[in-house]
């Protein structure tokens, strides 16, 4: 594995796992039984602190048989690194150019030394240098927004339950993400105008609203703030011989809803699958192109279209729509998230499937 990092990466915020993402992580046997936090409830609450609405989340992980786990992603990468056999990942090895060799792939770094192997696999994410060498585009569009977020001590006791706090200024939100940690999020605002002062911004916004969101602006004093600029990425083709495209490097898409890192493991399960499934690796590749293009892009443009952060809470869209939201009955908003999930995921159908009588397909 080829990295560009130098190291393994412990800093970032938070990711938040639910639908088929800790289905395939369990799979893979993957432990995040004593990571981040399990999300119990979501709460949608006006600028002034009034509780509008709330989703049951263990309906809904009782729905999916997943849960919804907010874990730093620090945490997270050191739980998938743990096992792997010293050497695995090489850091430092920023991608320059590849060339198809028969049956062969070959591959060279920006410090000149070539790599071979059976199949490349360009997970590199939003600016993919393997998407532009396949003829992808180097720099890919950006949706017009971008946000803050980050992960601090939390400023105050949140339990299980998140947070979405809606007023005329935007949307904050607050989830705890274990080990005393929550993950903070406000509303997008254009690129431009998120350089320059952003605390102080945050503060002009949100200084006047109703608890925790004051506890959250003091917390944020000291902290290096920075900008989330949302791209949406659409690849024409994501494999091409023996080569292919996974997670943000065939379908980035902004950060609402929490959709981003789920479809990555969403990709991994299904081209496990179709690799233990399909001797011809050209054809494979073809086949999970197939299985993960329809269901990522359906998940795609449920983010783009939703106007919050991250994280579920995103059913709550503007304190308007939030009011109306709150009138529709808690037994359907389920429904509807446990419907979102099953059409986006396939590792959630294929475990339907089974239950129903079919064979488990899955290779992990």
């Amino acid at each position: 594995m080829l990295e560009r990092a130098p190291v393994l990466r412990a800093g970032g915020g938070a990711i938040t796992l639910w639908g088929g993402g800790p289905a395939v992580l369990a799979g893979l046997n993957v432990d995040l039984r004593d990571l981040g936090q399990r999300l119990t409830a979501i709460e949608a609450r006006t600028a002034a602190g009034r509780v509008v609405s709330a989703i049951d989340m263990e309906r809904i992980e009782a729905g999916l048989g997943t849960p919804t786990v907010v874990i730093p992603r620090g945490a997270l990468l050191d739980r998938l690194a743990r096992d792997l056999p010293e050497g695995t990942v090489r850091f430092g090895a920023r991608f320059a150019r590849l060339r198809e060799c028969g049956d062969e792939v070959r591959v060279w770094t920006e410090d000149g030394a070539a790599y071979g192997a059976d199949l490349l696999i360009g997970a590199d994410g939003v600016r993919s240098g393997v998407r532009a060498a396949l003829g992808g585009d180097v720099e890919p569009p950006m949706t017009g927004v971008a946000s803050w977020q980050g992960l601090i001590p939390t400023p105050v006791d949140l339990g299980s339950r998140g947070l979405m706090i809606v007023g005329r200024a935007g949307d904050v939100g607050l989830s705890p993400a274990g080990d005393g940690l929550a993950q903070w999020f406000d509303v997008p605002w254009p690129p431009a105008t998120a350089g320059g002062r952003p605390l102080e911004t945050l503060r002009e916004r949100y200084g006047d609203w109703a608890s925790p969101v004051p506890e959250l602006l003091e917390a944020l004093s000291g902290v290096e703030l920075e900008a989330f600029p949302h791209h949406r990425v659409k690849v024409r083709r994501w494999a091409r011989g023996r080569c292919v495209l996974l997670g943000d490097a065939a379908h980035a898409m902004p950060p609402t809803f929490a959709l981003g890192a789920n479809q990555v493991l969403e990709d991994v399960w299904a081209l496990l699958r179709h690799l233990a499934a399909v001797p011809a690796t050209a054809t494979a590749l073809r086949a999970y192109e197939r299985d993960r293009r329809r269901r990522a892009a359906t998940a795609s443009l449920v983010a783009t279209r939703s106007l919050a952060v991250t994280g579920p809470m995103t059913v709550f869209q503007g304190e308007r729509p939030m009011r109306v939201t709150s009138a529709v009955p808690s037994r359907l908003t389920t429904r509807g998230v446990i419907a979102l999930h099953r059409t986006i995921s396939g590792r959630l159908r294929n475990r339907r499937d089974t239950a129903m009588g079919e064979p488990d397909r899955t290779p992990v």
